[in-house]
């Protein structure tokens, strides 16, 4: 292990002297990438820094026990090797996890889609809710939420919402969103008072960068037509409402969120790029099993993950066993403890692989 820190910290020092280079300075491509390898790096670097003070701190306090001390003294010096003991621990503990290869992925900007699967409104209900629920968490982090595309049903939820999360770090945090959602519950139309179980599904997008997936645009095929708005009804009469159909992977993208047709257009630009990439990679994950095995689930969108109950005030995480009895809570975007608990089981799968490695 600290052969892999000492050559974190060696490549962190290279990357220093990279950074200064004016040829890099004046190479943005170059810049950004180095700047971005070494921010990733930055926190094992600054721990292990802070690790081999340590220890060069309690070898010196353990030398100190060989000379001759007064008790007073020695109580002292005893006292400090012990905390400086249990602070080498706890920098190794958090080295050992620094150490896990990070997701390339994790500091990007999140496309969600959300869409209302068995249940018919009450399912377009409970992907309203969901929907809510990101935003609330987002807003709570600082991030900035913005909707690409929806289909609202009239009494207030979605056939299908899709939106992007902006902010550092939000698909480290949101990635294992991705999955079936269920919801138990008595509709408000339910006269009988019976318990109604709807689902919805969710997907979870890394934005794509333009330098990581090229389309080009003989592949894709550009449509115009006017907007509609719920039930159908012709919303404008300008054809401001776009579909984008890339024609290689056959992924198909509208966007009718905005009056402009270009504002349009690239907003559906950015969630068929991400789609693109997204397919990509799954294609590419799917030929090492190893990961798939060290991820949370599989993340296929058809698993059930999650069951959020009414009558019992409970969300279920069927992936990790947690069971939480605050619903109301966490449809108020409060999922920090599922979101922390998720991270948590991903990164000790991950170590446990790199163990037995």
């Amino acid at each position: 292990m600290f052969d892999r820190l000492q050559s974190v910290e060696d490549r962190y020092e290279k990357l220093n002297e990279l950074l200064s280079d004016p040829e890099i300075i004046n190479d943005s491509n170059k810049l950004r990438e180095y700047s971005k390898e070494q921010a990733n790096i930055q926190e094992t670097v600054q721990t292990y820094r802070e690790y081999k003070e340590a220890r060069e701190q309690y070898q010196d306090a353990k030398a100190m026990l060989d000379e001759k001390l007064d008790a007073e003294m020695r109580d002292m010096v005893k006292e400090e090797v012990n905390e400086l003991e249990g602070q080498i621990g706890k920098f190794e503990e958090k080295l050992k996890f620094l150490l896990i290869p990070k997701d390339p992925n994790d500091e990007k900007n999140v496309i969600f889609e959300i869409r209302g699967a068995a249940g018919g409104d009450e399912a377009a209900l409970f992907a309203g809710s969901l929907y809510r629920m990101y935003s609330r968490y987002a807003e709570a982090q600082g991030w900035k939420t913005e909707v690409m595309d929806a289909s609202p049903t009239g009494l207030g939820g979605f056939k299908e919402v899709i939106f992007m999360i902006t902010g550092t770090g939000a698909y480290s945090k949101l990635k294992f969103e991705n999955g079936a959602h269920r919801v138990q519950r008595v509709p408000e139309t339910e006269s009988g008072g019976r318990i109604h179980t709807s689902t919805a599904t969710v997907a979870c997008l890394p934005e794509a960068e333009e330098l990581e997936v090229e389309i080009h645009d003989k592949d894709i095929r550009f449509d115009a037509f006017a907007s509609t708005g719920a039930g159908g009804q012709s919303v404008n009469t300008t054809m401001s409402a776009v579909r984008l159909t890339h024609i290689p992977t056959g992924i198909v993208v509208s966007c009718q969120d905005e009056k402009s047709q270009h504002k349009n257009k690239d907003k559906a630009m950015k969630v068929l790029r991400a789609r693109v990439y997204d397919k990509f990679q799954r294609e590419a994950q799917a030929e090492i099993d190893s990961v798939r095995k060290s991820a949370v689930g599989t993340g296929d969108r058809s698993e059930r993950i999650r069951t959020y109950n009414f009558p019992q005030n409970r969300v279920t995480d069927h992936r990790i066993g947690l069971t939480i009895q605050k619903l109301d809570q966490i449809l108020e975007g409060k999922i920090d403890d599922i979101v922390d608990a998720l991270i948590l089981d991903d990164q000790s799968r991950k170590l446990q692989n790199e163990s037995d490695q």
